[in-house]
């Protein structure tokens, strides 16, 4: 069993008392005992201020959906939302950290670049911080283990809340970890201290964890949604629905005219490691095509320790833009408040992908080419971020 580091805050809670914090965090950050943070810490020392990451602070916001300001009704402490309705909405003003000397940050991520909470959590600990506040990071493990890194860098120029940091798509490293990395590179690194996870070693996956997954955004449900999500997440560029407005997002493909046994066996001759595809029909209720009947197939993982599901995800991108070129369409409303590119090249982290999709020919040559290339960013990544692993590699 796992001690994460809300778990160690609270078996020696001295340090807590009489600090005026703010408490970064959400349904996801509940103790062994499964009591959400905000009240475990509560009964030590009660928190100044809530703050609240995309889709609100117990998680009943959508994606792109703004989260209002409001009461806790257990504690009736203030929250305030660091996801709005604008992109300046996505960093807290120093204000909003008067009269607090403490930032308690406690999120748990999925192990992918674009999921937007450890943006939150950097952008909200440089600025308490540059306030004069303490920042105290209560990690929590990668899901997706600590060891595997998957998929190109985001490059210079494709910064966003979905490529906030210079990181592979599937990176390895748990929220402390990259918190010492961008606190060393933005000059904070001595007002942050990260309790670290006791009991967790890269190479254990969430099974391991011996605990129960509760879900830390509304459509990542499961242990299996994750493991799937750095390569689905893709399909939130297109048109295609990638399951969302459904109990199973990020598991169902699809849209209206796409054949489910002609997609399934096109999936399965691409044989990817973990994965398989069944063939079936389902009807968003909201979002991208609700109320409509969309063929596509349901992923099933059978082995989550092989699934690379980036690779997958370009794949599959590939595979359903050369198919079924009327119902996959780049999206083109703004994502995540950028207006000026397109979704895909702020999820790939830049324009690779769409490039080599618009060829005229050697397309396939040219993707399978780029995927190997990820091979030389994952070994360089591997060797940079040796000094703010705080759980060593095993050999």
């Amino acid at each position: 069993m796992i001690a994460t580091g809300l778990d160690r805050l609270l078996s020696d809670p001295g340090s807590l008392r009489g600090r005026r914090y703010a408490l970064l965090a959400h349904g996801a950050a509940v103790s062994a005992s499964l009591e959400p943070a905000h009240l475990a810490l509560a009964r030590v020392a009660r928190p100044t201020l809530l703050l609240a990451p995309e889709h609100g602070y117990y998680g009943v916001e959508q994606d792109m959906i703004a989260a209002r300001e409001r009461l806790d009704p257990w504690t009736g402490v203030p929250i305030h939302s660091l996801y709005g309705d604008s992109l300046a909405t996505l960093r807290p003003s120093p204000e909003v950290f008067s009269g607090i000397d403490l930032l308690l940050v406690d999120l748990q991520d999925v192990g992918a670049r674009y999921y937007t909470y450890v943006a939150t959590a950097i952008w909200a600990a440089e600025v308490a911080a540059r306030s004069g506040c303490e920042v105290w990071f209560l990690d929590r493990p990668n899901p997706l283990g600590g060891e595997v890194v998957e998929g190109p860098w985001r490059s210079p120029g494709f910064e966003s809340f979905v490529g906030a940091f210079e990181l592979p798509v599937r990176h390895g490293l748990t929220p402390g970890e990259i918190a010492i990395r961008e606190a060393s590179h933005g000059g904070w690194r001595d007002a942050l201290r990260v309790v670290t996870v006791e009991g967790w070693h890269r190479r254990a996956l969430w099974p391991e964890w011996g605990r129960p997954w509760i879900a830390p955004s509304p459509n990542m449900p499961s242990h299996a949604t994750a493991t799937l999500y750095p390569g689905l997440c893709l399909l939130e560029a297109t048109e295609l629905s990638e399951g969302r407005g459904t109990t199973r997002p990020f598991h169902l493909v699809g849209g209206p005219g796409i054949e489910p046994c002609e997609l399934a066996g096109a999936i399965g001759a691409l044989a990817p490691p973990g994965l398989r595809a069944v063939p079936t029909y389902f009807r968003p209720q909201f979002q991208k095509h609700a109320g409509e009947v969309c063929g596509g197939v349901e992923l099933v993982v059978t082995d989550a320790a092989a699934v690379r599901s980036f690779a997958f995800g370009v794949r599959l991108i590939a595979l359903l833009a050369r198919r079924w070129p009327e119902p996959f369409a780049w999206r083109k409303d703004p994502y995540e408040f950028v207006i000026d590119r397109p979704a895909i090249d702020l999820l790939v982290g830049s324009t690779r992908l769409r490039d080599i999709l618009a060829l005229e020919s050697g397309v396939d040559e040219a993707l399978e080419g780029w995927i190997a290339s990820f091979s030389a960013d994952e070994a360089r990544f591997r060797e940079l971020r040796q000094p703010w692993l705080l759980y060593p590699e095993q050999p």
